[in-house]
């Protein structure tokens, strides 16, 4: 039977993620900058979070700002990404996926909302800021899972995963994108058990990235599976990886990531659009 508190914390910890084009924010009525000054209304703030929402600049559409991709403007109003959200001075907040935001960029429509974003003040677009995006929150998830690692809230090896998915202890199964169906297959099934869900389509998650790379970021030999045994630890990477996902959208060997459920099964409706 599976542990209650593993498969209901994650509900509780786990941020929405962003979708792409069909996220379903809300939406406001009156037009804003999409900054970083948070919301007057304190009807704005998730109750009981530290996690405020912020409007999208390209959408309108408001969302948690864990779940948004901020970008900072450069000294020399060179727009960049900063995925940690740490960069100083102010922002502005996405919550497209890479290919609306590049139709968003050669429409101008992106350099308009950055101009009311800054207040008037001149940017300076790159042309591969989807790519630096994808790159920036590829380097975040992979450091998460680095320190998930590192701290023994996570586990690898197939046998050790197995043995912990049949005791419900698995708070989010993951897989490296070439990871074998079978291996594949055998470890969803224990995930499944341990869950008291034989019969559903509860999985674990493939990731966007090879075994090669994921055994850089956990400083481990061959690792083609993984899993967080801790849900908190859980959260954290769901929500990591989470924004990876989804800004990319549906690539070869990455299986749509529903929502119903950041939690323990890994079990994730696609989203509508080209959100994961």
């Amino acid at each position: 039977m599976a542990d209650n508190e593993t498969r209901e914390g994650l509900k509780a910890e786990s941020s929405p993620p962003v979708r792409g084009r069909g996220h379903r924010g809300r939406r406001e009525s009156s037009p804003a900058d999409g900054g970083d000054t948070p919301s007057p209304d304190p009807s704005r703030e998730r109750e009981g979070s530290d996690d405020p929402e912020r409007r999208c600049i390209i959408t309108g559409e408001r969302a948690p700002r864990d779940s948004l991709i901020r970008l900072a403007l450069g000294p020399d109003g060179t727009i960049a990404p900063d995925v940690r959200a740490k960069a100083p001075g102010r922002g502005a907040w996405i919550g497209v996926d890479s290919a609306a935001l590049a139709a968003a960029m050669a429409k101008g429509k992106l350099k308009g909302a950055l101009a009311r974003a800054f207040k008037g003040a001149q940017v300076l677009i790159p042309e591969d800021l989807p790519q630096q995006i994808e790159r920036a929150l590829e380097r975040a998830a992979l450091d998460r899972l680095g320190l998930e690692a590192k701290a023994g809230t996570l586990v690898t090896g197939a046998e050790k995963i197995a043995e912990a998915a049949r005791r419900g202890s698995v708070g989010l199964l993951i897989h490296a994108r070439d990871a074998a169906e079978d291996g594949r297959r055998k470890l969803d099934q224990a995930l499944r058990v341990g869950l008291d869900m034989e019969g559903s389509d509860a999985r674990g998650l493939v990731i966007p990235a090879g075994r090669a790379i994921l055994s850089v970021a956990l400083g481990r030999e061959n690792v083609v599976h993984a899993a967080l045994i801790a849900p908190a630890a859980a959260a954290r990477v769901a929500q990591a990886l989470g924004r990876w996902r989804v800004f990319i959208g549906r690539y070869e060997g990455v299986e749509p990531c529903d929502d119903r459920s950041q939690g323990a099964s890994a079990q994730h409706d696609a989203s509508e659009g080209s959100g994961f």
